[in-house]
């Protein structure tokens, strides 16, 4: 079922070269055909987004908004246990997110000089989530909750309506625990164009965040910079590593459960013990015929799913490390003694009681986290994806009257005599 390789005849290369090669899968012209959405869109505003969600969801609908009246009614259809469940992950992941607030910052440098920054909150904020054969509310509560923390005024939500022109009432609820400003029935690059240009009945807001397919991905890159983006994610993955004490049923399970995303996802184990290795994979070829998406598990494990036999521990971490993996399991005893040594990963589950589902729905973390090796770079969406810092800066007259011959020489040198002669107009009206 999965590739058992020994490290020690394997290169390491191969394996990043095929993971990285996982996101580049998309059509040659995708690209083309995401621009051609986004300029319909700009110049045709709602009647371009009720025909595209006519031409890709076979949906004509007649109004784009969600009513807080379809809200209510879904929120109060959703069953009683499944809200609960809700709000006690709400509440979870409210908890850990208020622990990323910073705090603004003054100092005097010396007489006359003081500095500072602030912190802002973005003014609104775009959240897609995901509709039509798959539902999330959990990326409702992981996108929208960090922003309310941070003080967006203005979360707007748009999602795929479903072949019956409504959309799911488990994200409606999560809409309305999380607290949603408004919804509108519309998916696809056609809804991130919305959010980046405006409609008639979509207001344009300054970021946009959450998960979707390659054409929303694509076009969240394309409307980069006319507004800000969380993440452009890409195919998920999970790696684990793991010593001969390690229990095979859970490891099979993990894998398989990252597995069931798509076909594209990745699931790898780095191990210390052939033997497990080999328990491993009996286990997952035995478990993944109960599955009900056992064909896309089944793909996903032949294509990305990796089992490395190393010769150390050291060994083991020295590949994640390389491989930045976007969810990583230490299933070794005592493992928050190997945190430190970890450094590349979206998140960190430590122990075999702590499966990366968890983190996904209810312990608090946030599940929106960079994939395809981003996390050499990036981190996971946090408080920080919904403000923005200021500068400020205020020398007195004493103060500029003491440094600004040094500044003139600096812009001096650099050529930019106008950038001086802002310093030396003040000079030179003291001196006189």
């Amino acid at each position: 079922m999965i590739d058992v390789i020994e490290y020690s005849k394997y290169e390491k290369n191969n394996l990043l070269k095929i993971l990285e090669e996982r996101n580049n899968t998309k059509s040659n012209n995708i690209e083309d055909k995401v621009r051609n959405i986004i300029e319909t869109v700009k110049d045709y505003g709602d009647r371009a987004l009720i025909n595209f969600t006519k031409q890709f969801d076979n949906i004509m609908l007649e109004d784009l908004r969600v009513t807080e009246d379809e809200i209510e009614e879904a929120y109060n259809s959703v069953d009683k246990e499944f809200i609960d469940i809700l709000k006690e992950s709400k509440e979870n992941i409210k908890a850990y997110h208020e622990k990323q607030k910073k705090l603004d910052y003054i100092y005097t440098k010396e007489n006359g000089v003081y500095m500072g920054q602030r912190i802002i909150p973005i003014e609104s904020v775009g959240v897609y989530v995901p509709g039509g054969k798959a539902a999330y509310p959990s990326s409702v509560l992981m996108n929208v909750i960090p922003a309310k923390i941070a003080g967006v005024k203005k979360i707007v939500m748009v999602t795929p309506p479903s072949l019956n022109g409504e959309v799911n009432k488990n994200i409606l609820a999560a809409a309305k625990i999380s607290g949603v400003d408004e919804v509108f029935k519309v998916g696809g690059a056609q809804a991130i164009a919305a959010l980046a240009y405006g409609t008639e009945t979509i207001e344009a807001v300054c970021t946009i965040v959450g998960p979707g397919n390659a054409y929303v991905a694509e076009a969240k890159r394309q409307v980069y910079g006319k507004v800000g983006i969380d993440m452009i994610a890409g195919p998920s993955e999970v790696l684990i590593i793991a010593d001969e004490a390690a229990n095979e049923k859970f490891i099979a399970a993990d894998l398989m459960a990252q597995a069931e995303h798509d076909e594209m996802a990745s699931s790898i184990l780095i191990t210390t013990s052939m033997n497990l290795a080999k328990k491993v994979n009996n286990e997952v070829k035995v478990k993944v015929e109960d599955l009900d998406r056992k064909e896309i598990v089944k793909k996903s494990l032949q294509s990305y799913g990796k089992i490395i036999v190393c010769n150390n521990i050291d060994e083991c971490i020295d590949i994640s490390n390389k491989i930045s993996p976007e969810h990583l399991e230490i299933l070794l005893k005592n493992p928050i003694e190997y945190l430190e040594k970890i450094k590349n990963a979206g998140s960190i589950f430590l122990g075999e009681y702590t499966p990366e589902p968890m983190g996904d729905y209810f312990a608090g973390t946030n599940h929106v986290l960079p994939t395809c090796r981003s996390a050499r770079f990036s981190s996971p969406l946090s408080l920080d994806t919904f403000t923005k810092k200021s500068s400020y800066l205020y020398y007195s007259k004493e103060a500029l009257l003491n440094c600004g011959e040094k500044v003139v020489k600096f812009a001096k040198e650099e050529g930019l005599t106008a950038h001086g002669n802002s310093i030396k107009v003040r000079l030179e009206y003291e001196e006189n």
